[in-house]
């Protein structure tokens, strides 16, 4: 008999900083994750040295590695982790601090994510990601994510009739929301008949269902529930955290992730169901994974979530608010920090700090993070359930 999981009684996450993305950088994922230590250490009203603990996400940081950063950033952390997990990281990122901090290796722990965007930046990323999706793609001569989700979402397609008008009910909304948001990069309304009328990309992928690569930064801190408080800052307390990785490894091709295997476990341990969960935070690469993610988390049947999708509105004052600051179909996409996107989002939520893009009365947020595509899936999935402070 497996032991009982232990809590996060008493661990909290605050402090939720975003460096605004912009298109392209000449600077350093350094500088931008330094930007982010600096913003921390500002809105805590504490002193670097007060940081003990250190988790790092990022693709352009290398050769570098949170190990690296340290010296770069004048730190000397009695607990490091480096996460190369991309979307999965800040969850990840949450559950390695919290069990830390828990632990007693560490009394403040500083999350970051970010990387930088020169111009030619997203095509090296792509080209050293996965030895895995090199040679997958290798005989056919193309490679990278489009072509990746090209292949997921047409199947998702065919195995529960989906629609492009489907996704592009998601990625309208999303731009509703973005519009509210003061970081994201897409200032302008979107239709879905301009999502329809999009240019092709990779079929059944048009333009408008590919994130666009930016640089930028996210963080947050992880920290005792009375240190929060002695430092007066509202924070969201941890319900519940899941990870899981290369799950349904017999799957010919990726049809639910990873959420499904440990669902049940996640909504015991919280205490909580669905049904509680105010907003869903989920990360967004290209639409398919939005509805797998709906599915694998419980808010309807496998293969259900285009009916779903056509019975809710998604924007932060409609039913079912996702992604409330516009997810980064409509924020951007800064390379790992994507990853973090939704969680410094769930934290703004949760502590009455979203301003514009606030949720009348949310209670309990769920983020859900997906990383690193392997061709025909991706291999990282995580979640947790997070709850304002009074909940």
């Amino acid at each position: 008999m497996k032991p009982a999981r232990r809590g996060y009684e008493g661990i909290v996450a605050t402090a939720p900083v975003t460096i605004p993305y912009v298109r392209y950088s000449i600077y350093s994922a350094h500088w931008w994750l330094g930007k982010a230590l600096g913003a921390l250490v500002h809105k805590a009203g504490i002193a670097k040295t007060d940081i003990d603990g250190l988790c790092v996400s990022s693709f352009t940081l290398a050769p570098d590695t949170a190990v690296g950063l340290t010296q770069h950033l004048g730190m000397s952390p009695r607990w490091l982790d480096h996460i190369p997990m991309g979307g999965a990281s800040g969850v990840i990122a949450l559950r390695r601090a919290a069990r830390a901090v828990q632990a007693g290796d560490a009394d403040i722990v500083a999350c970051l994510a970010g990387d930088t965007n020169h111009v030619d930046s997203f095509r090296h990323t792509l080209s050293q990601f996965s030895r895995f999706a090199q040679d997958a793609v290798y005989p056919y001569g193309a490679g990278g994510p489009n072509a990746s989700f090209a292949l997921l979402t047409k199947n998702y397609m065919r195995q529960t009739g989906a629609t492009r008008e489907d996704f592009g009910k998601l990625c309208v909304a999303q731009r509703a929301n973005a519009l509210r948001f003061p970081h994201a990069l897409m200032k302008k309304p979107l239709s879905l008949q301009q999502y329809l009328d999009a240019r092709p990309i990779t079929e059944p992928i048009h333009l408008f269902d590919c994130v666009m690569p930016c640089a930028g930064a996210d963080a947050f801190l992880v920290m005792r529930e009375e240190k929060a408080q002695a430092l007066e800052l509202p924070y969201a307390r941890i319900l519940s955290t899941i990870e899981r990785h290369n799950a349904w490894i017999d799957d010919p091709m990726q049809m639910r992730g990873g959420w499904s295997v440990d669902r049940d476990a996640f909504y015991e341990h919280a205490q909580v169901s669905p049904a509680d969960v105010d907003f869903l935070q989920a990360y967004d690469d290209y639409p398919v994974i939005n509805m797998m993610q709906i599915e694998d988390l419980g808010f309807c049947e496998k293969g259900a979530a285009p009916q779903f999708v056509r019975e809710h509105t998604f924007t932060t004052d409609g039913s079912f608010p996702f992604n409330t600051n516009g997810g980064q179909l409509s924020v951007g996409q800064a390379g790992a920090a994507g990853g973090y996107l939704g969680m410094v989002e769930a934290l703004r939520q949760l502590t009455d700090q979203a301003d514009a893009t606030q949720v009348a009365h949310a209670r309990i947020g769920l983020v859900s993070g997906f990383g690193m595509i392997n061709y025909d899936r991706g291999i990282c999935t995580a979640a947790a359930l997070l709850a304002r402070s009074q909940a």
